[in-house]
């Protein structure tokens, strides 16, 4: 028995192999949830279509979140695949690649909206395209990073987007609370995928990492599946608007600098 046996639900947010949405996937698919995936634009579905294949995803679809009707198609859809579903996962992000390097200052205008759109506000729509497939109530998990309370050079205006996704996630878990719907978001730490390659100074930052968190050594997908799957499990049901870190510890830390150094 799976702690997922009977569940249905999509996973928005697959790229390839390496993203953090594909480690949540695996995990519930293993613990036998009926796992449908959703991918952002054509380019993708050569990456995407195998690994819904691996997991025997009987949903697949193209969903631009920057695109209402898409959101709508895509969960008239899920309707006709798996009538209701209990759980949704959300690991959307995406800014400009020049608003990712320099000073925050310099932000365009329309970088600013555009990472506040789809890295934001995609979550508050399919959340409303996803409620009313959860009669019986259901889960919704997002992804963020510390970036959203502390300063992480050049993570910039993807830091102020995370700040607004986490006030996101606590106003949709007050509205969507008596409708039994829980909505949490994981902050993980550094994990190699297609969206940190575009944050200056990733690399050495992963580098980094490992010297100086508790735990001295990198999350993986797995770990960030792991606590997704109970967030979006019935163990969580008494855990909603709340911000889970799983990052080894390093959210804890006043200072970094690593031991041996001080």
């Amino acid at each position: 028995m799976g702690l997922f046996d009977g569940k249905k639900g999509i996973v928005f947010g697959v790229a390839n192999k390496y993203s953090i949405a594909w480690g949540i996937a695996k995990v519930l698919a293993e613990e036998g949830a009926d796992v449908g995936l959703s991918y952002a634009m054509p380019a993708l579905e050569r990456r995407v279509r195998p690994l819904a294949e691996q997991i025997n995803a009987r949903y697949l679809v193209k969903c631009d979140v920057q695109n209402d009707e898409e959101i709508e198609a895509a969960f008239e859809k899920a309707k006709e695949v798996f009538g209701t579903i209990d759980f949704l996962v959300h690991a959307i992000a995406y800014a400009k690649r020049e608003d990712l390097d320099g000073l925050f200052v310099d932000t365009s205008r329309d970088g600013f909206h555009l990472a506040m759109d789809i890295s934001v506000y995609s979550l508050v729509a399919l959340t409303r395209a996803a409620a009313p497939l959860m009669p019986n109530g259901g889960s919704i998990v997002t992804m963020t990073y510390y970036g959203s309370e502390k300063v992480a050079p050049r993570y910039n205006v993807m830091g102020v987007a995370k700040a607004a996704l986490e006030a996101s996630v606590r106003y949709l878990a007050y509205d969507l609370g008596p409708k039994g719907i829980r909505v949490n978001a994981i902050s993980a730490g550094p994990i190699k995928t297609l969206s940190a390659a575009g944050v200056s100074g990733f690399k050495k930052l992963y580098q980094y990492f490992p010297k100086v968190a508790p735990l001295r050594k990198h999350v993986t997908q797995e770990d960030i599946g792991h606590t997704a799957a109970f967030l979006l499990s019935d163990w969580a049901r008494g855990i909603t608007g709340e911000v889970i870190y799983v990052d080894s510890g390093y959210n804890i830390l006043g200072l970094t600098a690593p031991l041996e150094e001080i």
